[in-house]
């Protein structure tokens, strides 16, 4: 459905360098990355907002390089709603039905389906100014989609709203997504967006893309240490293989299996990472006893820091399991990880 090949950006100090992409049809993809990564301007160079100094941008079997936006059957919706303040919900999502020719009836079936898919049938009266953010965003949404675009870009849809809000907006989203047949495509800087609503999706830092795959394959295979650190792999250490272990500042760890020597790092979940007051007598390969050196309140959960001789690892547990093992810093504990938690590239 798109496929971008070879492209090139130059901006005033930034660079798309040789992006090449491919998004199936009716697909939910999603472009990840930390800001500055350049998600935005691929997004606004597949609308056509954005000039390309070299490559291709297909959607379809249609060339759409050189064509002006209005011609290339693309919504986009960004962060800020862009809703017109005079006009109610209803004229707001019917809005673009001006400038494309779609029949009455057709038009009539394809509005109430969206009001009922986003919820917003009980309040297609009302103006933006007395709307929540989350109602607004959902305007947004299925004015993009009332024309029926082939390819539906979305910029950080749900970063401007309140946590209560976010939800909602994710879960319009799937059900848009799942009553239509259009293509999304959609950036963001969270990955546990991506996790919850895209099947594949793309990696991007300084300018060009580290990864693509599935999201699950990206979350638990990264290619690089960026992408390790994206996916919140904060045991993330430089080590030397040989056989079946791994050194790391001098402490060795098993990883279960041969592994190439040109490989230069090793890492693990904070998740996979178990920590206890007494020694694990289980299946878990590595066990090593180290001092906790700190605690990080996380809101649903603690992470904690223990030091095992010059290595620092992070593991994550609740509240009630903080209290239960009585951890403060300073004190000894274990650290455990099974030997198939361990990343290596």
């Amino acid at each position: 459905m798109i496929r971008v090949k070879n492209l090139n950006i130059s901006l005033p100090g930034f660079k798309l360098s040789e992006i090449n992409l491919s998004i199936g049809e009716n697909e939910f993809f999603i472009l990840m990355g930390p800001t500055g990564a350049g998600k935005t301007v691929l997004l606004e160079a597949i609308a056509g907002l954005v000039p390309i100094k070299s490559g291709r941008i297909l959607i379809g079997e249609k060339d759409i390089t050189r064509l002006p936006p209005e011609k290339r059957g693309i919504s986009i919706v960004y962060q800020d709603y862009a809703l017109f303040p005079h006009l109610t919900v209803l004229e707001n999502i019917t809005y673009g039905l001006h400038f494309h020719r779609i029949d009455k009836a057709q038009a009539e079936k394809r509005l109430n389906r969206l009001l009922e898919v986003v919820n917003l049938s009980n309040l297609k009266e009302r103006l933006p100014v007395n709307l929540s953010g989350g109602e607004k965003q959902r305007v947004s949404l299925a004015r993009a989609l009332m024309v029926e675009p082939r390819v539906l870009l979305l910029d950080e849809p749900l970063s401007a709203l309140d946590p209560s809000f976010r939800e909602e907006v994710r879960g319009a989203l799937k059900r848009l997504h799942q009553s239509s047949s259009t293509t999304f495509l959609m950036v963001t800087h969270d990955f546990a967006e991506a996790l919850s609503l895209a099947g594949r999706a793309a990696v991007m830092n300084k300018g060009h893309i580290e990864q693509t795959g599935d999201v699950k394959e990206i979350f638990e295979k990264p290619a690089s240490p960026f992408v390790a650190d994206f996916v919140g792999m904060k045991n993330l250490f430089k080590a030397s293989f040989r056989g079946i272990y791994a050194m790391v500042s001098g402490l060795k760890i098993e990883t279960g299996r041969a592994v190439d020597p040109s490989s230069h790092y090793l890492a693990v979940r904070p998740e996979d990472i178990v920590i206890s007051r007494e020694k694990f007598s289980s299946s878990m390969r590595n066990n090593y006893s180290g001092i906790v050196t700190k605690i990080n309140n996380q809101g649903f959960y603690y992470e904690i820091e223990v030091r095992v001789k010059d290595v620092s690892f992070k593991g994550l547990i609740t509240k009630g399991a903080l209290i239960e093992l009585g951890l403060e810093e300073g004190i000894p504990v274990y650290v455990s990880f099974k030997a198939s938690a361990i990343h290596i590239f």
